[in-house]
């Protein structure tokens, strides 16, 4: 059996999932990343599979959404959950991983996979009669990213003939470990009697206040005149939300609520948390600081915070530019393009937002594929239920909207439970219904799995 040539156009989370889930199908494929050659703005490292907003997973509480949606990513075999817990950093409830040896870890998955050819090169377009490195392939899959080239985006756009949607994601600045005013910073987690893993900056009201005015009067990088800036709600910039009350970050990410300062015996007027970068503890991110205040102003106004006075910066916060597509207009229940069934998307791009989300979409399409390549006279795989975390994400790339927007997992994209369950137990209820909904069917496809 001569099995079809298929190209991913991406390295990311989407990209290396949908490859790694393909070889391990017995199919070859062929993976295009435009590092080393190229970063885009918010890239900095050659490795494959790189994380730039945060470090950070989110919740592994398996009665979170999230939380469901990685056990369900565990179950069909998920490279960026082995990764993760490979990689893991101590972040209390969250599933936070060192950067570098989660990259590292991927990369070396992909390079030393036999069906895996990874061309380091960029490609600027998906017709194959401008990009005729695309002329062999039967079927691409564009996992680019969020950050896709512009030569690439407008191809894309051309193809669908429809307007690119667009919002600014920011990234949070990092501090190193040995430049913390350890005589302010104090360990804690919320709610804990232990030392927890995060490092908490304290504020009395005085200095919350300063801080908040200094956010407001600070300079910001402008964007460009022709875009109109857009701000996706989890990930808005600090300056953004200070913009909107004065009380807006102490019920944000500023919360004080279950934190207790050992110098005064008291919960502060706000705290600033960070969380650790990487194993050693030598880096650490300011949660929930994204920002585009030039790196000037960032040095001055989060040197405000107290603790964090001689702070040395390893990485400044930053914006960037994400483009997505309206899925519901443009792609069908496989993720092909409506106008041209041979081309694929798979992650950010397709309007999930979020490491995990796009981990998940590639994985998926990757078992698609491989169904499409492997029993091509077969029926198409029945989509995980809607009950189900993955199932949810899906269903809401297929759920038409006067104004689409990117959306993380969460429980209200699944149908809404029966009964009048307590509030206390509704987390609880939804991740049973998914995980039994999800294990039905998984027993379904298990012929199909790898």
């Amino acid at each position: 059996m001569i099995l079809p040539q298929i190209a991913i156009i991406g390295a990311g989370l989407a990209g290396c999932e949908c490859a790694l889930a393909l070889a391990r199908s017995g199919i070859p494929v062929t993976l295009f990343e435009m590092k080393p050659h190229k970063l885009s703005p918010a890239h900095a490292s050659p490795l494959l599979a790189e994380l730039v907003c945060s470090n950070s997973l989110r919740s592994d509480d398996p009665e979170s959404a999230v939380g469901v949606l990685k056990n369900e990513l565990r179950a069909l075999g998920s490279v960026v959950m082995q990764a993760a817990e490979a990689a893991r950093v101590p972040a209390g409830k969250a599933l936070a991983v060192d950067r570098l040896l989660f990259s590292a870890h991927i990369t070396g998955l992909v390079r030393n996979n036999p069906r895996i050819t990874l061309e380091e090169r960029e490609i600027k377009s998906l017709d194959p009669a401008q990009e005729t490195r695309l002329v062999s392939f039967s079927r691409v899959a564009a996992a680019a990213g969020p950050m896709a080239g512009e030569e690439l985006s407008a191809s894309l756009s051309r193809m669908i003939n429809h307007g690119q949607l667009y919002f600014y994601d920011a990234i949070a600045p990092i501090v190193a470990g040995d430049s913390l005013n350890m005589e302010v910073v104090f360990r804690g987690s919320r709610y804990s009697a232990e030392e927890g893993d995060y490092l908490n900056c304290p504020m009395n009201e005085d200095e919350y206040l300063a801080f908040y005015r200094a956010l407001l009067e600070a300079e910001k990088v402008p964007v460009k005149n022709f875009e109109q800036e857009k701000h996706f709600e989890g990930c808005m910039p600090i300056e953004a939300m200070a913009e909107r009350g004065e009380r807006t970050l102490t019920f944000g990410p500023f919360k004080p609520v279950g934190l207790v300062d050992p110098r005064t015996g008291a919960r502060p007027y706000a705290v600033v948390q960070l969380r650790a970068e990487n194993l050693n503890r030598s880096m650490f991110n300011l949660v929930g600081c994204q920002t585009k205040l030039t790196y000037k102003e960032q040095e001055r106004i989060f040197r405000m915070i107290p603790g964090l006075e001689k702070a040395e910066f390893i990485r400044h916060g930053s914006m960037h530019r994400n483009i997505f597509v309206n899925a519901p207009a443009v792609l069908d229940r496989d993720l092909s393009l409506r106008v041209n069934p041979n081309i694929f998307l798979a992650g950010q791009i397709t309007g999930v937002e979020g490491y995990v989300e796009s981990a998940a979409t590639g994985l998926w399409l990757g078992i698609v594929l491989a169904h499409k390549t492997l029993h091509p006279a077969a029926a198409g795989l029945p989509l995980p239920p809607p009950e189900s975390a993955l199932g949810a994400l899906l269903r809401h790339l297929q759920t038409s909207a006067k104004h689409f927007q990117p959306s993380n997992i969460q429980f209200g994209l699944m149908p809404e439970l029966t009964g009048k369950p307590g509030s206390a137990s509704r987390k609880a209820l939804y991740s049973a219904r998914a995980g039994q909904s999800f294990s039905a069917w998984l027993k379904t496809i298990s012929a199909f799995m790898p």
